[in-house]
């Protein structure tokens, strides 16, 4: 067990991985030793946004917000210091110091208490399914049974059944829990006649776990022909949030992972059945639109990035798959291109785009569910292997219609259909090759085409805006000078103790505020650590409550890189250097003051020959003082 938080805290810092942490949130790809993306503080249109692993630092350079994995979290779910540090400890297995007393009525608690209920009953549904203890159980089984769902993937995917009855989940839940509880876990609700009923009625009961496995919220099947809606999901709530959770990702991630790609399906069944059937690495949206939160969710598991979109073949399914699409594409916008070419045929590099969307797209009227029951599993694996790119599923359905718009008018409305993804394209020889395909199919010239499209680029160029970067405001040359000299402390392999290094700068002063809180903390754990990694993360600790000075952390570690690998002798002179800039701005600075005051000075004042003198004679000074230091 810890026995304080700072202890506590580095042992959470050693385990922590800044590139998993941050990629929960931000798409990373990396470059050199580096990874970069979209800034998730910011509205970043470029990847802006830095992670520096061998330093656990991120930094944006458009915004300037810097931190390491703990302040990320933080920053990002909203959280204290201490409750961070609390859901680590649980997550690693970490005893809490005793000195922390563990509050009743806190949000963890609340949410622990949730997920305890909403557990029990997903196993309540089960049982009562699997042993037929309600009237509509076989009811229940006939209809699984019908879509190819026997007790092993019952049993697998906990399904369960909602009895008719309308309190019967919450008899049996409100011995151990709250009213408070179980409503905002969304598993009862207010009656209008007073008291609580049963959120969930008659409906066949599908679980839906998180990526941890655990039970947070419920989609129920109507069982009857005129039971609507037909399916009732789970609201909302501490431990759920349908924008961030992929059903069947708990199942799935190990083959997302072992095969590099996922699948996208509409619903709940298409997943259980492709599961069930060998095809294990897909996953569906928990009844609603696929979001940008889900993206960046599968991208953890995926490094290719290969994402297969597979809803339904009807129009409503068409218009899902070009919606999501979208959706991937802004994800990854700035990170490359999206694949749109077929290089089967040759050998390529795969980090030469950001990713690569593709349409799985079986016999029209059948969705994945439908078919994998009726044509199997090898079937629907052959159109996966021959599944086109999005780009090319596109072209092609467009196409099928070419026959249906006769006058001048109307193929032209239909031609402009093509040129938006067609000005996507920033490979010019990909585009071309599209573009003469298309041409030729619809007995086009070309060059018209290709003018289009110069049009459709010209109308939708970016206006220009302008854009304040907080790190690249111009700083004084004695500020950063300030700063590098506070960064030698920070240097890894450095032959010179920390004690030394503050004795050789002791006579020298700061002038910024959070520089002389960093110089006097530093100062102050310089007796107690034994490295810079130490001094480092207790740096951070330190500042936990500052956030100015924990964000100049990342600067000052990033500095320090430029002085790794250097002698004794060789750092040492970085150092007498570096005071010496300090000394000579602060020379110039105060030449400058003097000037001021000299040219402010009345000279109707008798006394101002005298004032004068004394003035020409300490700028004089002050320029040998400075002659002597270059």
């Amino acid at each position: 067990m810890a026995s304080s938080w700072e202890e506590l805290t580095q042992e959470i810092k050693s385990r922590l991985d800044i590139v998993e942490v941050i990629s929960e949130q931000v798409v990373l790809k990396k470059k050199g030793n580096n990874y970069w993306g979209l800034c998730p503080f910011h509205k970043d249109k470029n990847p802006s946004f830095c992670v520096t692993p061998h330093l656990g630092i991120y930094k944006c350079f458009s915004c300037g917000e810097a931190g390491d994995a703990l302040k990320f979290i933080m920053k990002t779910k909203n959280m204290d210091f201490k409750e961070v540090i609390t859901d680590l400890a649980e997550k690693f297995g970490l005893e809490l110091p005793v000195s922390f007393k563990k509050s009743d009525g806190s949000a963890k608690d609340t949410k622990e208490k949730m997920l305890k209920a909403t557990m029990i009953a997903a196993e309540f549904y089960n049982d009562l399914l699997i042993r037929k203890k309600e009237s509509n159980s076989q009811t229940a089984l006939d209809y699984l049974t019908k879509r190819g769902i026997g007790l092993d993937i019952i049993k697998k995917y906990h399904i369960g059944i909602a009895p008719k009855t309308y309190t019967t989940l919450y008899d049996e839940l409100r011995k151990d829990f709250s009213n408070d509880i179980l409503e905002k876990a969304g598993l009862i609700l207010k009656s209008d006649k007073g008291g609580y009923i049963d959120r969930f009625r008659n409906r066949v009961i599908i679980p839906i776990q998180n990526e941890n496995g655990e039970f947070v919220a419920f989609g129920a099947r109507a069982l009857e022909k005129d039971q609507n809606p037909k399916y009732l999901n789970s609201a909302d709530s501490l431990i759920y949030n349908k924008s961030r959770i992929l059903y069947g990702l708990y199942t799935a991630k190990d083959a997302i992972k072992e095969n590099d790609s996922v699948i996208l399906m509409e619903g709940y069944f298409d997943v259980i059945s492709s599961q069930a059937h060998g095809i294990e690495n897909c996953v569906a949206s928990c009844g609603t639109s696929l979001t940008a939160d889900h993206v960046k969710l599968l991208s953890r598991y995926t490094k290719s990035r290969r994402i297969y979109l597979s809803f339904d073949t009807d129009s409503a399914g068409q218009k899902a798959t070009a919606r999501g699409a979208e959706i991937i594409k802004e994800v990854f916008a700035g990170l490359g291109n999206i694949k749109q070419f077929d290089e089967s045929y040759i050998s390529s590099n795969k980090d030469n785009y950001a990713c690569e969307i593709r349409v799985i797209s079986p016999p029209e009227g059948k969705d994945p569910d439908e078919f994998v029951r009726s044509a199997g599993a090898e079937a629907y694996k052959k159109y996966m292997e021959k599944a086109p790119l999005f780009i090319d599923f596109q072209i092609n359905n467009i196409l099928k219609n070419k026959d249906k718009y006769t006058t001048p008018q109307e193929k032209a409305r239909y031609i402009s259909t093509f040129i938006p993804f067609l000005a996507e394209i920033q490979n010019k020889i990909i585009r071309s090759e599209y573009v003469d395909m298309i041409a030729q199919s619809l007995g086009l010239d070309p060059q018209a085409l290709n003018s289009e499209i110069k049009s459709f680029e010209y109308s939708n160029l970016p206006k220009v805006e302008r854009i304040v970067k907080n790190v690249t405001k111009n700083e004084t040359i004695l500020k950063k000078a300030q700063k590098n000299l506070l960064s030698v402390f920070l240097v890894n392999d450095s032959h010179i103790p920390l004690k030394k290094i503050n004795e050789m700068i002791a006579d020298v002063t700061f002038d910024d505020e959070i520089l002389i809180i960093v110089k006097s903390t530093i100062d102050k754990l310089s007796c107690t650590v034994n490295n810079v990694k130490e001094l480092i993360e207790h740096l951070y600790t330190e500042f936990v409550d500052n956030p100015e000075a924990q964000a100049i952390l990342p600067e000052l570690i990033t500095a320090s890189e430029a002085y790794k690998g250097l002698s004794e002798e060789d750092f040492g002179s970085v150092i007498q250097e570096t005071i010496n800039k300090i000394n000579q701005c602060r020379q110039v600075k105060e030449i400058e003051q003097i000037k001021k005051m000299y040219k402010g000075i009345d000279d109707n004042d008798p006394e101002a020959l005298k004032i004068q003198i004394q003035l020409r004679d300490k700028i004089k000074k002050k320029r040998q003082q400075s002659e002597k230091i270059k």
